[in-house]
């Protein structure tokens, strides 16, 4: 059959916006009018898979499988007889009678999705399946690409890496796969990357969870939802199961209001436990910029039991971090020593926008002189003078709970960071 070109530019508009059933029903009305009836049925076909009460496409189904159209139907009218599968036993008209399009729906079921859902007809689960959904990843990250942090990496070896690399050790010191470390500290600092490199130096998978992929607003849904994201971490153990905001998911519950929230808190303590399955293999990293504000019970042992601070990149860190937002950009003459200086308290997040600033200024500059230049030392002083540290509110806030609420010695590492910033 010739190409027709009318067809061929519905069919790319049809592919650009599927949804579009106007556009679709009358590219089928089109191929059934210029004989490609297979077309046209595959068209229909998937018309009423998005809408299945749509009496156009009904329509349009039973002309081209040659029904009589009920008066009154859109496609109504006179229409050369469309051609019919022979009768025979069992064959399309054997039912007829009984239900018109049972036979055709029958025949067509490799095109044509059924009308109804019937009991029995819902495929088995795949494995695997539900991993899609929550975005079970490989990270390619390692602790080699994270700059400085020397004390957070050397306590990762010790809770994960190092029992994971020596099983031998593990079982005669009866060390668990099971554990739960919660990183927190300034926001931008790092502890979502920094997780992704535990997973990449584990060879682990990587799933990470956070409040939006939880909640609800059907009643016991989000704690289904949360019992399948464990669910789908046990499945591919050895795995690190990332908890981002965790005081949102585990907010103190003597300040929650809300008994749903209350309720997920309870699911959320008891997946933890393994209550509903072996958590051996699931490494729980948990992240919060709040820490005061989680429930205790998170902390007790076999749950967060370690708590790690996580600060601002030293010196070391900024430098790597620097390099590595400008390492594709134009620079010439940058003393990054002198900008590593007055970056103090920067965190990972303010550099990568400091280094965006100084870019923007060169730009800039280029645009109106007409001349294209490199980014220069006073692109990143006069961008130091615009973008302030973010870290600095944080740290407020942190030297009132480290002063009146560090029961346990909880706080101690923070502590200890203030005394030495003279902050405390």
């Amino acid at each position: 059959m010739s190409p027709d070109p009318l067809l061929d530019s519905l069919t790319a508009a049809l592919d650009a916006r599927p949804d579009d059933l106007p556009l679709r029903l009358h590219l089928a009305t089109l191929l059934l009018d210029a004989g490609r009836s297979a077309e046209a049925i595959a068209q229909i076909g998937q018309a009423l898979a998005r809408d299945p009460g749509s009496d156009e496409a009904q329509a349009l189904m039973q002309r081209a499988l040659g029904v009589p159209p009920a008066s009154g139907s859109p496609t109504a009218g006179p229409r050369p007889p469309a051609q019919r599968p022979a009768a025979g036993p069992g064959g399309p008209t054997a039912t007829a009678g009984a239900d018109p399009l049972a036979a055709y729906e029958q025949e067509l079921a490799d095109v044509v999705p059924p009308r109804f859902a019937r009991a029995g007809d819902e495929p088995e689960p795949v494995a695997g399946d539900d991993d899609r959904v929550y975005d079970v990843e490989v990270s390619g990250i390692r602790l080699a690409d994270v700059g400085g942090m020397a004390a957070v990496k050397e306590r990762l070896e010790l809770a994960f890496l190092g029992p994971l690399r020596n099983p031998e050790l593990r079982r005669m010191y009866g060390k668990s796969l099971r554990g739960g470390l919660m990183l927190y500290g300034p926001p931008g600092c790092g502890k979502t990357f920094l997780a992704r490199a535990v997973a990449g130096e584990m060879g682990a998978k990587f799933i990470s969870l956070s409040i939006v992929d939880v909640l609800d607003m059907w009643m016991g849904n989000s704690e289904r939802n949360l019992h399948e994201l464990f669910q789908a971490a046990r499945r591919n153990a050895p795995c690190v199961l990332f908890l981002d905001e965790v005081d949102a998911l585990g907010h103190k519950r003597s300040q929650v209001g809300s008994s749903s929230m209350r309720t997920l808190g309870n699911q959320l303590l008891a997946e933890l436990d393994g209550m509903e399955g072996s958590n051996e293999g699931v490494f729980v990293l948990a992240a919060t910029n709040t820490p005061w504000d989680v429930d205790p019970a998170l902390r007790r042992p076999g749950r967060l039991d370690r708590v790690v601070l996580v600060l601002p990149p030293d010196a070391e860190a900024r430098r790597s971090i620097l390099e590595y937002h400008l390492r594709q950009r134009p620079i010439a003459n940058i003393d990054l020593r002198k900008v590593v200086a007055g970056t103090e308290d920067y965190s990972g997040a303010d550099l990568a926008h400091l280094c965006e600033t100084a870019a923007e200024f060169a730009m800039a500059d280029s645009v109106r002189s007409g001349e294209v230049r490199m980014i220069e030392q006073r692109d990143l002083e006069r961008a130091l003078k615009e973008v302030r540290p973010s870290t600095r509110p944080w740290m407020a806030t942190a030297r009132n709970v480290a002063m009146f609420a560090n029961e346990g010695g909880v706080y101690d590492d923070l502590v200890a960071y203030l005394k030495r910033r003279k902050l405390l």
